[in-house]
């Protein structure tokens, strides 16, 4: 993109609710058959609109077609069974009845490619498209066949690319991967982790980028922030790996996380998407509390790479709470434009 500080968000946007329960996580469809599919046509329509209006520069469908940011994705692969369910622990903070690995797995169709099409179909601006990163996946399962964490993600990150050359050719700008277990599993990151993420990203031309944050709203991740302490430097285990790999972008918390800003140097010559918006809580940013932000941020990533963005999804809050947050961060982003091009 030419376009200085060029806005986006990290993820979900509110579902309307004739599509699902409104301010709930990973609720139900309330229509089914040819109805859900309209239905969440319709929903993809309204996002795109409230993002225009608000001003946002790079859209996405809000994840408007998901449940789940990964499970609806696992949901169209064979190999996964998800009647013979699990417990597991996620992320090393909550416990989570899992679907099963129970044989090799294979995606059968595309999964996302025909609504990313309807998106391209409905607007000129950039596009972003969010897929779970194979660690997260990996993360989200008990698996009963592969018996390795590494086998598993090797094979999730081929299937993840065989969509990712899909969406890129449906006309998506960005394919965005969500990997919030990169801040948990430094080891696995830096052993094996990235390198599985660059396979998934393997042969693209458009931007790729990685999501890490410190999660949705929820009380699991509020209560695993409290007992982060004053300073949150997990982001320190990653980056420098991440900086010299060919993953394009990285979206990364900040607004309202104890994360030290400087961490951003460790990502120098990449493109950062910095998250100015807090999704944890109702109160709407002011366009100067986005835009001080921002700033902060300058001192770290030169002004041509830095994508005002939002710290992770808003499926939880209200669409009014949401609609005023993306305006902040846009209005947030043409004050910092404004003195910048003075």
């Amino acid at each position: 993109m030419n376009m200085l500080l060029p806005t986006s968000t990290a993820g979900s946007l509110p579902k309307p609710l004739w599509l699902a329960q409104p301010e709930t996580l990973w609720s139900p469809w309330k229509l089914q058959g040819e109805e859900l599919i309209e239905g969440k046509q319709d929903a993809l329509r309204v996002v795109l609109h409230d993002q225009q209006q608000a001003g946002i520069d790079i859209v996405s469908d809000g994840e408007q077609t998901r449940q789940h940011f990964v499970t609806t994705f696992i949901e169209h692969l064979e190999g996964v069974d998800f009647q013979k369910r699990e417990t597991v622990r996620i992320r090393d903070r909550y416990d989570a009845s899992v679907p099963s690995v129970v044989g090799a797995v294979s995606r059968p169709k595309p999964v996302f490619v025909e609504d990313a099409r309807f998106l391209r179909a409905q607007t000129d601006r950039p596009i972003k498209w969010a897929l779970p990163g194979p660690m997260t996946m990996i993360d989200t399962l008990y698996d009963g066949h592969y018996k390795s964490r590494e086998k598993l993600a090797w094979e999730f990150a081929r299937i993840l690319n065989q969509e990712s050359k899909e969406l890129e050719a449906a006309g998506v700008d960005i394919i965005q991967f969500d990997e919030p277990a990169f801040n948990v599993f430094f080891d696995e990151v830096n052993d094996w982790g990235i390198a599985a993420l660059e396979k998934a990203a393997e042969g693209l031309k458009c931007e790729t980028a990685v999501h890490i944050c410190y999660g949705y709203g929820i009380k699991a991740n509020t209560d695993w922030k409290q007992s982060l302490g004053a300073e949150w430097r997990q982001y320190e285990e990653v980056f420098p790996k991440l900086q010299k790999s060919s993953i394009g972008m990285v979206s990364l918390e900040c607004q309202h996380a104890r994360v030290p800003m400087d961490l951003i140097e460790l990502l120098r010559g990449k493109k950062v998407m910095v998250g100015a918006i807090d999704v944890a809580t109702d109160v709407i940013e002011t366009p100067e509390e986005v835009a001080d932000l921002l700033r902060k941020a300058l001192q770290f990533v030169d002004a041509d790479k830095l994508y005002p963005c939002t710290n992770c999804g808003m499926a939880p809050l209200s669409r009014r709470v949401a609609n005023a947050k993306l305006r902040a961060l846009s209005e947030g982003a043409a004050l910092l434009r404004r003195e910048l091009t003075a």
